[in-house]
């Protein structure tokens, strides 16, 4: 718990920032265009059906699509206007949280505007009050409580959904929820959900108060609601500034996928660089695969670990069976630098490729030892992968070669794959060789018979502008050429999985020990 406990200011404050600005702009966008448009009544369902559509796309999904929306305008305005766009970081979650915000508020605005007694507009009519008077005199002052309403109905979906910022790589509190998860880290989810809650909480009742002291029209609460506000924001604005004003020296920014073992090994490469090259880093976990070797070539992300087999198939489109592990990795060496200007530093020596795994006693059951076992039973079994498996093209040559047909197939977190085989609510999982949970509940890897599933050696890739601009560095990558095989990654990622200790500190004791090999 103290370890988690550390890291709460951390990715509370980075939260804080996220929200409160995303609120802020969300607030200033929304409330203006919704009394613009009980203005212009034939323009009123068209708007609030568009922002409704916004509000319909998983917020997941929206965060992910601002990914590849800022890289495609990144491309133009770095050299038109010599802007750079991160695709990646605070400003994807920051657009698609602010987009997310605009629906309540919106439609609050208009409601309350609309909802003004229209003898009052008369009367005001009467009186000679123009338009604007009468907006500003009158249908604002008597809509305010029923907007401020929407805000507070925004604040609460904004602090919950930036929980799901941590994919496109903006810390939050789903930080501790993401690597909790696959880490089968309960307490690190726990502490993510109550501060998460907490903060909701927080801004909902000082918006309350805001919202009481407008309609009551009591000052004290509103210079109360008001004040603590404002603390909110001054603290978010104050703490953002020095974030930024202490990144002269740029820290080199390590990425990781969803998964155990590689939060050890951002973990590692992190202790690794600073220790070597004295080098200040920073980690940059839970990014999906594409997400990251995008992230990787366009400078937001510096060095990661990718596995050879995924760089073959699914960047280089490389198709062929039983490709030797020393052929796919040649090609990968020589592909990635002349086609992305990306440098293979290292290969770490181990394989974690892809395979079908099921429960040891099921197996046996069924006579399955072999991939090509599965065949003619695969109508009768179910089958759970991670996310990526069943749209990757692994996945597809493996139904074509073996003309697999599953009676279901269950997408999942990739936490709950192994769990999900051990408890028999799937027949079969996508399971990745080096994870300690194989050994752990007793599941048995089948034998890619036929070779479909390419190599997966486990490779340090470094970006174009680190490669370019620092080669110091990449020559201490290049000392870990060779450091662990697949026994020894399996035990660190059981350390993890099993005995619960902290990435960090598992990734602390490989280090050690790769540096007293000489290294």
């Amino acid at each position: 718990m103290s370890e988690q406990l550390s890291l709460l200011p951390g990715y509370l404050t980075a939260h804080l920032q996220l929200s409160l600005l995303a609120l802020l702009l969300g607030t200033a966008i929304s409330m203006p265009l919704g009394i613009w448009i009980t203005r212009r009544p034939s323009l009123t369902q068209g708007v609030l059906a568009t922002v409704g559509v916004i509000q319909t796309i998983p917020s997941l999904a929206l965060l992910a699509l601002m990914v590849p929306a800022l890289a495609a305008l990144g491309s133009l305005t770095a050299p038109v206007l010599g802007i750079e766009l991160r695709s990646i970081g605070f400003l994807p979650a920051l657009i698609a949280l602010t987009l997310y915000s605009m629906l309540p508020i919106v439609q609050m605005t208009v409601a309350g505007i609309q909802g003004v007694d229209p003898a009052l507009n008369e009367a005001a009519r009467g009186v000679g009050m123009t338009d604007a008077q009468r907006l500003l005199r009158v249908e604002i002052p008597l809509a305010l409580p029923v907007m401020v309403a929407g805000v507070r109905t925004a604040s609460v979906w904004v602090v919950g959904t930036a929980t799901l910022s941590t994919p496109v790589g903006a810390t939050s509190l789903g930080n501790y929820i993401f690597s909790g998860l696959q880490t089968r880290n309960l307490t690190a989810v726990l502490v993510g959900c109550v501060a998460a809650a907490g903060l909701a909480v927080l801004l909902d009742q000082i918006i309350r108060l805001f919202e009481a002291g407008v309609r009551r029209r009591r000052p004290g609460l509103l210079a109360i609601a008001g004040g603590v506000l404002a603390a909110l924001y001054l603290f978010a604005a104050g703490s953002f500034a020095l974030e930024r004003a202490g990144d002269s020296v740029r820290p080199i920014a390590i990425g990781s996928k969803t998964f155990t073992e590689q939060y050890i090994l951002s973990d590692f490469l992190s202790q690794w660089i600073e220790r070597e090259s004295g080098r200040p880093t920073r980690t940059v976990q839970s990014l999906g695969s594409t997400v990251l070797f995008d992230a990787l070539r366009t400078g937001d992300v510096d060095v990661y670990i990718d596995y050879s087999g995924t760089i073959w198939a699914t960047i280089l489109k490389r198709e062929g069976l039983g490709r030797s592990r020393a052929s796919v990795l040649r090609d990968v060496r020589e592909a990635l630098p002349a086609e992305y200007g990306i440098v293979v530093a290292a290969a770490l020596g181990f394989e974690n490729t892809y395979a079908l795994a099921m429960r040891a006693d099921r197996a046996r059951e069924l006579g399955v030892r072999s991939i090509h076992d599965l065949t003619p039973i695969a109508g009768s079994l179910e089958i759970g992968g991670d996310y990526e498996f069943f749209v990757r093209p692994e996945w597809r040559a493996l139904v074509d070669t073996y003309g697999l047909r599953f009676r279901k197939q269950r997408s999942m977190d990739s936490s709950l794959m192994y769990q999900a085989a051990a408890s028999g609510d799937v027949d079969v999982i996508s399971a990745f060789s080096t994870d300690g949970r194989i050994a752990a509940f007793d599941l048995v890897l089948l034998e890619d018979d036929r070779g479909v599933i390419p190599p997966y050696d486990a490779i340090v890739l470094v970006g174009p502008r680190l490669a370019r601009e620092e080669p110091r560095v990449v020559e201490v990558l290049g000392r870990l050429e060779g450091i662990l095989d697949e026994a020894a990654m399996q035990r660190l990622n059981l350390e993890v999985d099993e005995a619960g200790r902290a990435t960090a500190e598992v990734a602390r004791e490989l280090l050690e020990r790769v540096r007293s090999e000489g290294h």
